[in-house]
């Protein structure tokens, strides 16, 4: 049975072990505001308190994905502490999606700018409609980048073209963000959200402990050594290979059946 949540600008369905978080300020093509960002956060936070969410896809109503930052709220005084507010307020969105124990999945249509681009690129794993595009939308406005920006299009590109990319502004179309490995699929912009929402559904049919237990992994492994690597997967695989999951997929292999995971 499907659990919907609703808050003025963010949607959270729950069906079975995946749940769609949903950016709803199409009128402002989803911007994000001071109330979309609490409210984000607190979505995210419930879902990780929610048993059984294995999967969760991180979409947005209207015609595009996200405009960014929200220009037209107040940045008054002149000399507000925009550090600060990136630090009290986006970093807690980035910090919980890549510290959650579910996959997030992002689900990009129309156009990621910005601070949005910097959120879609942070889910684990992105999926972009055929007419999609990232635009990092910091130098057009005289601004640099943010949300880890820099680090996420760097490491896709290495340093001359992604500097290139964010000094210019140049918006990345679908079907170059995959050639680049900034995205793990391209598919029609009809029934986009059907055909993520069947990956996630396969997503959340692996073994969820081996899956949360690679994510941390993966997300480790770009800023540490081979070695601390190395160690880091031996503890995990001693945590997995006394599963129940892994007993469970052992007798499914050798009596030829789907094997059923409960995360045990």
């Amino acid at each position: 049975m499907e659990t919907t949540t609703q808050t003025p600008t963010v949607g959270c369905a729950i069906d079975g072990p995946v749940a769609t978080l949903t950016l709803q300020r199409p009128q402002a093509m989803n911007a994000l505001n001071a109330a979309m960002r609490r409210e984000l956060l607190a979505a995210m936070h419930q879902l990780d308190a929610t048993d059984g969410v294995r999967v969760v896809v991180l979409q947005a109503a209207g015609a595009g994905f996200c405009a960014g930052n929200d220009l037209k709220e107040p940045l008054n005084p002149a000399h507000r502490n925009v550090e600060a507010m990136i630090l009290a307020e986006y970093q807690p969105i980035l910090d919980a999606m890549a510290a959650s124990s579910r996959l997030y999945v992002g689900a990009v249509h129309g156009t990621a700018a910005g601070i949005g681009m910097s959120i879609a690129l942070n889910c684990d794993l992105l999926w972009m409609s055929e007419g999609a595009c990232l635009y990092p939308a910091f130098a057009p406005i005289a601004l640099v980048p943010d949300g880890g920006a820099t680090w996420q299009l760097v490491q896709a590109m290495g340093y001359r073209r992604a500097l290139q990319v964010l000094i210019e502004g140049r918006r990345l179309p679908a079907a170059e963000c995959l050639a680049m490995g900034l995205a793990n699929g391209v598919a029609a912009d009809d029934g986009f959200q059907a055909t993520v929402r069947a990956q996630a559904q396969r997503l959340a049919e692996l073994a969820p402990l081996a899956v949360q237990h690679t994510k941390r992994l993966a997300r480790s492994a770009v800023s540490t050594t081979l070695d601390q690597t190395v160690r880091d997967e031996a503890a995990a695989q001693n945590l997995t290979f006394a599963s129940a999951d892994c007993r469970e997929a052992v007798a499914a292999f050798f009596t030829q059946r789907q094997p059923r995971f409960t995360g045990q």
